[in-house]
């Protein structure tokens, strides 16, 4: 499977950039989880306005020290030289900054024409915030290309802390949740079935469609329709399966420890907890959320042996940093397969190959609604009792 193309995303996103009669151009900020395809987007789209008069910034990697970051951004970038700011060594932090705010302000592209800047993970730009005489950082850089006559595509992982920073921002900025991928995406990437040679060319092309049907569905009921997810769902299926059709067996191995999900779990897990408050009560928080969900504070605190007051602050840390998410009072995971790592991960060593095969057939049972099974596919390898392997796949509709 491929990342897939999001035609109708990319569309909003040039839409946005290109001023229109009556109506100036915009500033889209994409947001989105870990794993919802922010930055396949970026390059997507740095692709179709032209390399050469956009420059695509990870700013995650770049964001160390105000002087490094803009070292790196003039020394990389593909605008032309007489437009791409000077290249002498700037005197202090401050100044460092000034000037790469100059530098996204005066670019240009060939010929003069507004230059493109794709910022991925705007909001790390708040690390220069620990610089003598940077404490608004994040505020001066909303400004300045809030006002620029060039063009910017922001993106971030963090919904929450994006939108309570752009609450004031000038109405040139446009929001974008990046939303899940639908089965007829999933489905649209997903390899050919493998051929049922003796079967007429007609029956064998409508069961084709049926079993791809199916297995789109059941990636995105598994995945959360995550396009990360959903991708090494079904690259990992078809490895397992020829026909691609054992997305189960293929989530019970990418969570066995260090598979490919495994590690992208951690990696999401760590780093959000890492930018939060309360690392210690934050994870305990989550431990007890991935055994019971949805819970309300008091509940919470309860289990915490905590008063409500200190569990409440814990609780807007987490949703800072959008690991959950709030609804009538009651609070979850906002990411149900990441829930599910947190359970298989909250003991002192790694989950056994039974206690992986119950988990996972527990939330591929709770994301698929009960109807009429379709398939029944294996639920994990190795040795694990053929009475845990059977798994009863149903129809979603």
């Amino acid at each position: 499977m491929i990342i897939p193309e999001r035609p109708s995303l990319e569309r909003r996103v040039l839409n946005a950039l290109e001023p229109s009669t009556g109506a100036p151009a915009r500033i889209p900020v994409v947001l989105g989880g870990c794993g919802t395809g922010r930055t396949s987007l970026l390059l997507r789209v740095r692709d179709l306005i032209g390399r050469s008069s956009c420059q695509y910034i990870d700013v995650e990697r770049i964001a160390t020290t105000p002087e490094q970051c803009l070292a790196s951004i003039r020394t990389h970038s593909p605008l032309p030289p007489g437009h791409a700011g000077s290249a002498t060594r700037e005197a202090g932090v401050r100044e460092a900054f000034d000037a790469t705010l100059a530098f996204l302000d005066s670019s240009r592209a060939p010929g003069g024409a507004p230059a493109t800047f794709l910022l991925d993970e705007f909001l790390e730009l708040r690390t220069f915030e620990s610089f003598p005489g940077l404490r608004t950082v994040l505020r001066d850089v909303i400004a300045a290309i809030g006002a620029s006559g060039n063009r910017f595509v922001l993106t971030s992982r963090y919904p929450t802390r994006a939108l309570r920073l752009l609450r004031e921002a000038p109405s040139a900025f446009e929001i974008i949740h990046v939303t899940p991928l639908s089965p007829a995406e999933i489905r649209a990437t997903l390899p050919d079935a493998a051929d049922g040679g003796g079967v007429p060319n007609a029956l064998r092309e409508a069961e084709a469609d049926r079993l791809h049907d199916e297995l789109a569905r059941l990636v995105h009921a598994l995945s959360d329709g995550r396009p990360a997810y959903a991708r090494l769902i079904a690259d990992t299926s078809a490895a397992l399966d020829p026909r691609g059709a054992d997305p189960v067996s293929a989530l019970s191995a990418l969570l066995a420890r260090d598979g490919a999900l495994d590690r992208l779990c951690r990696f999401s897990y760590e780093l959000r907890l890492h930018r939060a408050r309360g690392y210690g009560a934050l994870k305990a928080i989550l431990n007890v959320l991935s055994a019971e969900e949805p819970l309300t504070l008091t509940e919470i605190a309860l289990r915490l042996s905590r008063t409500p007051g200190s569990t409440k602050d814990y609780l807007s840390w987490l949703e800072d940093v959008d690991l959950i998410v709030s609804r009538q009072k009651r609070y979850s995971f906002a990411d149900p397969l990441l829930r599910l790592w947190v359970r298989l991960n909250s003991r002192p060593d790694p989950p056994a190959d039974e206690d992986l095969a119950r988990e996972v057939h527990a939330y591929v049972l709770g994301r698929l609604p009960s109807a009429e099974p379709a398939l029944v596919m294996a639920g994990t390898h190795g040795d694990t009792p053929e009475r845990e392997k059977n798994w009863g796949i149903i129809e979603i509709d």
